[in-house]
């Protein structure tokens, strides 16, 4: 595009103005090739205006009527690809507006009376947030819903549980995902929550007092299916808390992404030998014909640094803004869009990676043996015989010490080794309480690992799926 084309660009505004925009000075201004996706959406809420302008009699009811049914032409072309924005606008809104105008002439000037570029934009990017926000809810879902069919296929799966990355105490693979199952629920509850908060029309706000015109807020509010305006025509034109809301579920969304696509990438290395990913969602290397790389995991630990800088960003432009509309607000858009196709991609390819694992039960149970992961139960075992927690701990740390010094493990005990380091354990079998899956069955109470704790956790999770689904 030249130059001259870009500075000739047809200025909405320009009636004040002697002279035109200089060329560098448009593109710097420019927001259309980052914004232009919020086309159908300003079509949508062009169309409710308009229709509220000719309901009130603002404007003549068939004027109303001609610029709806150039308004639908106009979507239906964009849609076709058979019209296309003028890519030397200014902005999506002015693209829109230009299009409409060659197609309708002088009439198509009354669709911006009693509206502000301010609340349309506002509108906009709310109506698109909305549906950004059902989608990732959705994805979400997905992800639930096959993290709940690996879970119902391992109930019977032990590995070592973790702290401080050293093993702790045998839990069941099922009770580990549904960890990841539950953390998505919350992200799904403050989707939903970011999505309340952007369900408030701002439109009808002008450029930030408000309009002259005798305007319905609140039938345009209904035509676009918002729960209510926005009481505060300031407020409505320079607030982006609902974007900054959003980034951030989005960012805590992502966070918990990363943490599972960690313990994958740990899980597939051959220090763990956990987990195998498909050939189809991992690639190899360009010099060592031997690797296969966790690629998808990385990328998606990657990503989540991404969106925090996103929602870093929102939150800076936003810092010390005056009220009412800055045009430093035109950069909300960036990070909000890169944000929300980020964490739309992650939960596909996440889902599809999830798809494509197998997990090797046979090297988590030899994981678990000679780790001491037992310990725990032969205290509790002592607390149940009597002896204060405290210095059951003692002797059982005694008992590990001494393993490790002799190169043994618990499950080498005997019952008269255990009857000597403490007389509590006399005729105590000594095998089945340092049975891994008998550690993780005992631990049967309500969120616990035990199995039957871990069905009733999965009969839960379930549940919780079904009360969110839409009614058919």
């Amino acid at each position: 595009m030249s130059d001259k084309a870009v500075n000739n660009a047809p200025k909405l505004w320009a009636g004040r103005f002697s002279q035109e925009t200089d060329a560098l000075v448009h593109q710097f201004n420019a927001s259309l090739s980052f914004d232009r996706r919020l086309w159908p959406y300003d079509i949508q809420g062009s169309l409710a205006h308009v229709k509220m302008l000719g309901k009130c009699g603002i404007i003549p009811a068939e004027d109303s009527q001609t610029i709806v049914a150039g308004l639908e032409t106009l979507a239906a072309d964009l849609e076709t690809g058979t019209a296309a924005l003028d890519p030397g606008a200014e902005d999506v809104h002015m693209a829109v507006e230009s299009l409409l105008t060659q197609r309708l002439g002088p009439v198509a000037g009354k669709l911006h009376t009693a509206r502000s570029r301010n609340d349309q934009v506002a509108t906009d990017i709310r109506l698109y947030v909305k549906d950004a926000l059902a989608d990732l809810g959705g994805k979400a879902e997905r992800v639930q819903s096959r993290l709940i069919e690996l879970a119902s296929q391992n109930l019977d799966t032990l590995l070592p549980g973790v702290t401080h990355m050293q093993h702790a105490q045998p839990v069941r693979l099922a009770h580990h995902l549904l960890a990841y199952f539950w953390m998505l629920s919350r992200d799904r509850e403050r989707l939903v929550d970011a999505w309340k908060r952007t369900d408030m029309l701002p439109l009808g706000a002008g450029a930030l007092a408000g309009t002259t015109f005798p305007i319905d807020r609140h039938f345009v509010a209904q035509e676009l299916g918002f729960a209510g305006v926005v009481e505060n025509s300031l407020d409505a034109v320079s607030d982006r808390d609902f974007a900054i809301e959003t980034v951030s579920a989005v960012a805590i969304l992502m966070m918990h992404l990363s943490r599972l696509s960690e313990e994958l990438i740990l899980w597939s290395s051959p220090e763990f030998g956990f987990v195998e990913m498909g050939d189809n969602v991992t690639t190899g290397s360009s010099i060592m014909p031997q690797k296969k790389n966790p690629d998808v995991a990385e990328l998606l630990r990657g990503k989540t640094g991404r969106v925090y800088g996103d929602l870093t960003a929102l939150l800076t432009i936003m810092k010390s803004l005056p009220l009412a509309y800055n045009k430093d607000m035109q950069e909300d858009k960036e990070p909000l869009f890169d944000a929300l196709d980020t964490a739309s991609i992650s939960l596909s390819v996440l889902h599809t990676l999830l798809e494509n694992i197998a997990f090797k039960i046979e090297r988590m149970a030899r994981a678990l043996h000679g780790d001491f992961s037992t310990a725990t139960d032969l205290a509790d075992y002592l607390v149940r015989q009597g002896l204060p927690f405290r210095q059951a701990h003692e002797v059982v740390g005694k008992i590990v010490g001494r393993c490790v010094a002799e190169g043994r493990a618990l499950e080498d005990l005997s019952a008269d080794d255990l009857a000597e380091a403490s007389p509590l354990f006399t005729g105590v079998d000594a095998p089945a309480l340092i049975s891994p899956r008998g550690s993780a069955d005992a631990r049967a109470a309500y969120g616990g690992t035990g199995k039957a704790a871990v069905e009733a956790q999965l009969e839960r999770a379930q549940s919780w799926l079904e009360a969110r689904r839409p009614a058919a």
